[in-house]
């Protein structure tokens, strides 16, 4: 299923977009007729488990290899014609560092620049600058090997960010990393959008997408599974309630019989109401809780999260899968 429309109501322009995306490998089908569209300036998270076909998407909307079948533009270029446009609008960071750990922070600097054809001067001025942005100056003239698995990521993005790109494709940029280094990687995403730049994202950590992504695709066996924002999502997935807790038995017994859709648990006093977690629907119980003289000692809101959607989507179930795509 897929949410996303082309173009409609002077929607954004598209950084990508592509329609009918295969590719398979032998007999085995990674990606089955898949369409995207991510809007300029946007984060756009691909959701999904190893062997969902995430980094194959990547590794074909910038050029690394060529789809089976469907139709592609990136940042405005039709991929199959004007390839070479494409990669001069895109930066990619893949799974695995493209780091030189036998030369420093700066020489890998240099070395991109020296890709990107720029002057000697603009290589060194550019270098630096990014160096700094990305809290790497002290550590600029030690061998890349001896940086931490945060410095080594930060290093790959700022190396990406050499050539100006417009379109960014993340491929899991935080797998590996401690808690406190993804949350930094986390803000240069951020910061990145605010300067302009489209990112596409891929990822396994449904926390990551939550946070990040103006949109989210669930892939699961090569098709998407659905699309949306992070609140449209977790909306498709039954589950949530309001929790009504009581103290006073009679207070509770008056809930009971006065509400009749909730579901009761007499030993803890609890009445759970079906809700779609809106404020809307919170106003309405607390306005009838007024309208009846009925006073809860605790109200809380429960919303299916993420994971909930993840699992839905995907037919996970049990604590083993949890664990494997966090």
């Amino acid at each position: 299923m897929s949410t996303s429309k082309k173009g409609d109501g002077g929607a954004p322009p598209a950084a990508v977009s592509a329609s009918g995306l295969r590719k398979s490998y032998g007999d085995k089908v990674v990606l089955d007729g898949i369409d995207l569209y991510i809007p300029a300036g946007s984060i756009f998270a691909l959701l999904g488990p190893n062997g969902a076909g995430k980094t194959t998407t990547v590794q074909i909307l910038s050029t690394l290899i060529s789809a089976d079948a469907g139709q592609i533009q990136v940042a405005g270029h039709d991929l199959a014609v004007d390839a070479q446009k494409v990669r001069a609008a895109i930066g990619v960071t893949g799974q695995f560092s493209a780091v030189d750990g036998l030369i420093t922070g700066e020489e890998n600097m240099l070395l991109m620049a020296d890709l990107h054809h720029l002057p000697k001067a603009e290589g060194r001025r550019v270098a630096a600058e990014l160096l700094e942005r990305f809290d790497l100056t002290e550590a600029a003239k030690k061998p890349a090997s001896t940086y931490s698995g945060g410095m080594k990521r930060r290093l790959d993005i700022a190396m990406t960010l050499v050539g100006s790109p417009r379109i960014i494709f993340l491929d899991e940029p935080t797998t590996g990393l401690d808690p406190r280094s993804r949350h930094t990687m986390w803000g240069i995403i951020r910061e990145l959008v605010r300067d302009g730049v489209t990112v596409l994202l891929t990822t396994q950590y449904l926390e990551e997408a939550d946070q990040l992504a103006d949109r989210i695709a669930v892939l699961h066996d090569g098709k998407i599974a659905a699309e949306g924002t992070a609140d449209e999502l977790k909306r498709i997935v039954p589950g949530g309630h309001i929790r009504l807790r009581f103290t006073d038995p009679d207070a509770y017994r008056a809930a009971v019989s006065a509400l009749q859709v909730a579901t009761r648990d007499d030993d803890a006093l609890t009445l759970q109401i079906p809700s779609d977690g809106s404020q809307r629907e919170l106003r309405s119980v607390l306005d009838w809780l007024d309208s009846v003289g009925i006073e809860a000692d605790e109200l809380t809101v429960h919303t299916p999260d993420l994971d909930d959607v993840f699992f839905a989507l995907t037919g996970g179930t049990d604590d083993k899968t949890k664990e494997t795509v966090r």
